[in-house]
């Protein structure tokens, strides 16, 4: 028999997913994080669902794994100690940024602390022009005099970021040899190989940040590696991208900045496979978890990429999975601002101490211990059973804490928590759909993560949007998106000329010489050819403009019989994104992107039998549940998930609980198991 094992490190749980090749079964495990070393609880779980399911290491012969690694040194500022190396006139680009200002008006705001300080950061008089012809030689006497300069200063790391490098990366290739030679030990990143596209700040940032977090990450992927061996497993393990991909240990040892925020992709992943699966294509994915909850819009199964993503304020311009987060989660903390008003998050209780109801020494009230004494969530027992909750010391800790300077009851400000948390996140859904030309309504909720199918209803009442969806196992979907995740790594090459017929040679070519480096690539992580895929973008815009816009190419060849296709998308696409496009303008190709993807990751889920309409088979008790539509508490039948069979259909107000979610069914709605044993479920309109 054959396995194959994703894992998804989250802020409070640790979620393990396997999956039986032969059977098309899924099992899943949840465990509490271990924040002082992830890979400590990766490697408990990893261990303790093989002996739940009496599988052998020998039998698993995949294993993914989505890692928070590079996050958290960025954001703790934990990183290795790094050097960078620029042109002449440029050291403290990394402090001055942009113009741009997220509070414009605001005289106090405070820049973030430089994650490279400036004595770390050295200078050499070369210059290449914009044009990528040699404007002022390189000295090499003063590279390796700046080099011994930083190593002194006790350097681990190197970032080599020089002007227009994108287009000549000659004089970084040489500052690069001159580096192994003096401080062969060190770890390397020039910008021409990780970022190789317009705009320096940006280039330098990324540049920075992957030599920063390459000392850290490289040591867990070793760490890690030896674990799966000492386990018994004969495999290389793979570590999941941002952009949704996986790649092998040793391409992330050369571009760990790629894993960051690697989570919330997996669970976007997740839910484009199981959706495709039940016929659909225009999703909003709500993962909601202990600490965040990521959104992301998905129209014709095919998640959105940005390269405007930053870390700890830092831009990061490689392609990530388009995800919105907010500090909304389980373990979100309610508190009072100055003026006596309720507020929720976007500080977590964490894995430890965890909500009040835990039991683990938590004293300030969450969302989970909102829940707990509505009843939404089971007031004894979680995780099917394995963890005991303590509904009187959540109740003791909101009237303490918030019911009593509030003059109101702790039913009251529970209900307040829930309602304010619900539009915490319903403005996140706002941002990826209506404030990018959108309809919401238009779109299905797909709820996951451990609290999403707490929330999602109501939240997805609130926008008007009538229909939401339940994975079979939901609190574990990120685990899951792993194994349904492709090989995945992208190319840019930035070459602005005109989108004209003219210049269809150039662009051809610049294509050309991305799909061949992915191809490549592809051959060195052993892709066979018939599971090797090129996909090609191009950043297109109206000549003037400072942005651009990413336009799919779905040619093999720009010609004269499609590049008025390709120019009539680009204006269909501005107008969605800006409200308007001139279709009379000149048109700018800027930069090339191409992606290479490896179909290894073949899943394939069990579809099941009709069962009956009849669901009251899977009732296992009932109680006292608070719903804002019957404005106040309701005996509710309480479900069991695992008895739920394709077909059955159950009305509100109802509870599911499975070991790894709560899913919440207020009146007025209905529900539905579909052939995998997913629940969809509709608002009821009078």
């Amino acid at each position: 028999m054959s396995y194959k094992i994703g894992v998804d490190v989250g802020g409070t749980f640790t979620d393990v997913c396997m999956f039986d090749q032969e059977k098309g079964e899924v099992m899943v495990h949840k465990l509490p994080s271990t924040p002082w070393d992830p890979s400590e609880a990766i490697g408990k779980g990893i261990q303790e669902i093989m002996e739940n399911n009496q599988v052998s290491p020998q039998a698993v012969a995949y294993l993914a794994h989505g890692t928070t690694v590079a996050t958290n040194a960025t954001l703790e500022r934990k990183g290795s100690r790094t050097g960078i190396i620029t042109t002449k006139g440029f050291r403290d680009l990394i402090e001055l940024a942009r113009q741009t200002r997220a509070s414009l008006y605001d005289t106090q705001v405070e820049k973030p602390v430089p994650i490279i300080f400036r004595r770390m950061r050295k200078e050499v008089d070369e210059r290449i022009a914009s044009d990528g012809s040699v404007f002022r030689p390189l000295n090499v006497q003063e590279v390796e005099r700046v080099v011994d300069e930083l190593k002194a200063e006790g350097a681990v790391s190197y970032a080599v970021c020089l002007l227009h490098s994108y287009i000549n990366p000659d004089h970084e290739k040489v500052i690069k040899e001159i580096i192994q030679k003096r401080h062969p030990e060190a770890y390397i990143s020039i910008s021409s190989e990780v970022l190789p596209e317009i705009r320096e700040y940006e280039r330098m940032t990324t540049t920075a940040l992957n030599s920063y977090i390459g000392p850290i990450v490289g040591k867990y992927a070793t760490l890690f590696k030896k674990r799966v061996k000492d386990m018994g497993m004969n495999l290389i393990p793979y570590i999941n991208q941002s952009n949704g991909g996986l790649m092998s240990i040793e391409t992330t040892f050369n571009n760990p900045i790629r894993t960051a925020l690697s989570g919330p992709a997996a669970g976007v992943t997740g839910a484009t496979y199981i959706t495709k699966l039940a016929g659909l294509d225009k999703i909003i994915t709500f993962d909601m978890g202990g600490t965040s909850t990521d959104v992301c819009l998905i129209e014709n199964n095919m998640p959105k990429l940005t390269t405007s993503k930053a870390i700890a304020e830092f831009p990061v311009k490689v392609p990530m999975t388009d995800v919105i987060a907010v500090g909304a989660g389980g373990g979100s903390i309610a508190w009072l601002d100055n003026g006596g008003m309720l507020k929720v998050g976007p500080e977590s209780a964490g894995a430890y101490p965890g909500p009040v109801a835990y039991g683990r020494g938590g004293e300030i009230p969450t969302v989970t211990d909102a829940n707990i004494i509505l009843h939404r969530l089971n007031p004894k027992t979680i995780l099917g059973g394995r963890m005991e909750v303590d509904e009187s010391a959540a109740f003791r800790a909101i009237e303490e804490k918030l019911a009593k300077p509030m003059g109101l009851s702790a039913i009251d400000v529970a209900r307040g928590i829930v309602k304010v948390v619900n539009s915490n996140m319903e403005r996140a859904i706002r941002v990826v759909s209506v404030e990018r030309g959108f309809d919401p309504r238009e779109f299905v909720v797909v709820a996951f993560g451990g609290a999403g199918p707490l929330h999602a209803v109501n939240v997805a009442k609130d926008l008007d949007i009538n229909h939401v969806m339940i994975p079979c196992n939901p609190g574990i979907l990120c685990a899951m998106g792993l194994l349904a995740s492709d090989i995945r790594c992208d190319y840019v090459k930035t070459g602005i000329c005109d989108f004209t017929l003219d210049n269809a040679g150039k662009m051809n070519a610049n294509f050309q010489d991305l799909v061949d480096e992915g191809d490549r690539w592809l051959d060195v992580e052993k892709i066979p050819q018939p599971q090797k895929q090129i996909i090609k973008h191009a950043d297109m815009r109206y000549f003037g403009q400072n942005f651009e816009l990413s336009i799919p190419i779905e040619f093999e060849e720009i010609r004269a019989d499609n590049i008025d296709e390709i120019r009539a998308l680009f204006h269909r696409t501005h107008k969605r994104e800006y409200g308007y496009c001139n279709e009379k303008a000149k048109i700018q190709i800027v930069n090339y992107r191409a992606t290479a993807l490896g179909k290894v990751s073949t899943i394939k889920l069990k579809e099941h039998e009709f069962g009956g309409l009849d669901a009251e088979r899977a009732v296992i008790d009932a109680r006292q549940v608070y719903f804002e539509e019957s404005r106040g508490y309701t005996m509710t039948k309480i479900y069991h998930r695992d008895a739920l069979k394709a077909g059955n259909t159950l009305a509100g107000p109802a509870i599911i609980e499975q070991m790894d979610a709560t899913i919440v069914i207020p009146p007025g709605h209905t529900a539905r198991v579909d052939p995998y044993l997913n629940i969809l479920i509709s608002y009821t309109t009078a």
